[in-house]
Protein backbone atom coordinates (compact mmCIF):
# COMPACT_ATOMS: atom_id res chain seq x y z
CA UNK A 1 0.00 0.00 0.00
CA UNK A 2 1.66 3.28 -1.02
CA UNK A 3 1.52 6.19 1.09
CA UNK A 4 -1.54 7.88 -0.74
CA UNK A 5 -3.20 5.31 -0.60
CA UNK A 6 -2.43 4.86 3.38
CA UNK A 7 -3.07 8.76 3.48
CA UNK A 8 -6.54 8.26 1.49
CA UNK A 9 -7.69 5.69 3.97
CA UNK A 10 -6.84 7.69 7.23
CA UNK A 11 -8.87 10.41 6.12
CA UNK A 12 -12.07 7.90 5.07
CA UNK A 13 -11.56 6.28 8.29
CA UNK A 14 -11.33 9.34 10.56
CA UNK A 15 -14.59 10.44 8.71
CA UNK A 16 -16.10 7.37 9.61
CA UNK A 17 -15.13 7.73 13.07
CA UNK A 18 -16.45 11.14 13.43
CA UNK A 19 -20.17 10.40 12.19
CA UNK A 20 -19.48 7.13 14.53
CA UNK A 21 -19.13 9.65 17.73
CA UNK A 22 -21.75 11.82 16.17
CA UNK A 23 -23.86 8.66 16.15
CA UNK A 24 -22.70 7.43 20.03
CA UNK A 25 -21.41 4.37 18.33
CA UNK A 26 -18.30 4.93 20.83
CA UNK A 27 -17.07 1.15 20.17
CA UNK A 28 -16.99 1.51 16.78
CA UNK A 29 -15.17 4.78 16.69
CA UNK A 30 -12.44 3.14 19.29
CA UNK A 31 -11.80 0.16 16.57
CA UNK A 32 -11.54 2.93 14.48
CA UNK A 33 -8.98 4.76 16.03
CA UNK A 34 -6.94 1.85 16.71
CA UNK A 35 -7.11 1.05 12.98
CA UNK A 36 -6.17 4.81 12.02
CA UNK A 37 -3.35 4.00 15.04
CA UNK A 38 -1.76 1.24 13.01
CA UNK A 39 -1.95 2.92 9.92
CA UNK A 40 0.14 5.99 11.42
CA UNK A 41 2.54 2.90 13.02
CA UNK A 42 1.30 4.87 16.39
CA UNK A 43 0.15 1.37 17.42
CA UNK A 44 2.33 0.54 20.75
CA UNK A 45 2.14 -3.66 19.93
CA UNK A 46 5.14 -3.43 18.12
CA UNK A 47 8.13 -1.19 16.75
CA UNK A 48 7.97 -1.85 13.01
CA UNK A 49 4.77 -0.49 11.02
CA UNK A 50 2.59 -4.07 9.70
CA UNK A 51 0.62 -4.02 6.49
CA UNK A 52 -2.99 -3.95 6.99
CA UNK A 53 -4.21 -7.25 6.98
CA UNK A 54 -5.73 -6.99 3.56
CA UNK A 55 -2.31 -6.45 1.96
CA UNK A 56 -0.05 -9.23 3.71
CA UNK A 57 1.08 -11.64 0.65
CA UNK A 58 3.51 -11.46 -2.22
CA UNK A 59 3.97 -7.86 -3.46
CA UNK A 60 2.79 -5.75 -0.91
CA UNK A 61 5.84 -3.21 -1.05
CA UNK A 62 7.15 -4.46 2.48
CA UNK A 63 11.03 -4.91 3.26
CA UNK A 64 11.65 -8.78 3.01
CA UNK A 65 14.57 -9.19 5.33
CA UNK A 66 16.70 -11.93 3.64
CA UNK A 67 20.06 -13.86 4.76
CA UNK A 68 23.01 -12.93 2.47
CA UNK A 69 23.97 -15.73 -0.13
CA UNK A 70 25.87 -18.78 1.39
CA UNK A 71 25.20 -17.89 5.37
CA UNK A 72 24.75 -20.77 7.22
CA UNK A 73 23.57 -20.56 11.14
CA UNK A 74 26.62 -20.90 13.25
CA UNK A 75 26.92 -24.26 15.53
CA UNK A 76 25.42 -24.54 18.96
CA UNK A 77 28.48 -24.77 21.53
CA UNK A 78 28.25 -28.50 23.16
CA UNK A 79 27.12 -27.03 26.93
CA UNK A 80 28.96 -30.43 28.47
CA UNK A 81 32.41 -29.76 26.99
CA UNK A 82 33.01 -26.08 25.54
CA UNK A 83 32.90 -22.63 27.12
CA UNK A 84 33.79 -24.49 30.74
CA UNK A 85 37.38 -23.43 32.29
CA UNK A 86 38.88 -26.33 33.43
CA UNK A 87 39.04 -26.33 37.47
CA UNK A 88 42.39 -26.15 38.95
CA UNK A 89 43.29 -27.63 42.68
CA UNK A 90 40.45 -30.46 42.90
Amino acid sequence: MSLAAIHRKIALLEAEMKSAVAAEDFEKAARLRDEIADLRGEGGSSLVRKPPDDQIGMGTGMPVVERPKGWRPPRKPNLMTRNVKPRRGR
